[in-house]
C-alpha cells in the first residue's frame, strides 16, 4: 500500500507541473486549426442542407450523413464479416454454433457417479 501512495503522489506531482506550465502554440497554427474545423462544418452543413433541399427523405439524408453509397458498402462488407465470422470463427475465437448445437445434443451427467439415494439423508 506504501509503494502505491508513494506512485500516487509522484503521479499527482508530475499533473501539478504539467498544469502550470503554459503551453503556447506556435503562430498561427490555433487559428489554421480553427479554420479547417469552420471548414469541416461548412462542408457537413452544406450536405445537409442539401439533402433538405432536394425533398430528400429521411433514408436519403441519412446516407448522405453516412456518407453516401462509399460508406454504405463499407458498412455491408463489415456486416458480412461479422456475421462470416460469427458462424465460422477462426480455430483462436470460441464457436458459438458449435457451442450451441453440442449442449443441445449431449447430455451431461451432474452427478458423475453418484446416485440420489447416496446423497439423501437417511432417517433414524
Amino acid at each position: 500500500m506504501v509503494e502505491n501512495d508513494t506512485e500516487n503522489s509522484i503521479l499527482e506531482a508530475h499533473f501539478a507541473a504539467a498544469r502550470r506550465v503554459d503551453a503556447d502554440l506556435p503562430a498561427g497554427l490555433a487559428a489554421r486549426m480553427l479554420a479547417d474545423a469552420d471548414r469541416v462544418q461548412a462542408t457537413w452543413q452544406e450536405v445537409g442542407r442539401e439533402a433538405r433541399a432536394d425533398g430528400a427523405g429521411l433514408w436519403q439524408q441519412f446516407l448522405a450523413l453516412l456518407g453516401g453509397w462509399p460508406a454504405m458498402g463499407g458498412l455491408a462488407t463489415a456486416c458480412a464479416a461479422g456475421v462470416w465470422l460469427g458462424i465460422a470463427p477462426p480455430d483462436f475465437l470460441p464457436d458459438p454454433v458449435g457451442m450451441v448445437v453440442a449442449e443441445q445434443s449431449s447430455s451431461v451427467d451432474l452427478l458423475d457417479s453418484y446416485s440420489l439415494s447416496s446423497l439423501m439423508p437417511e432417517d433414524g
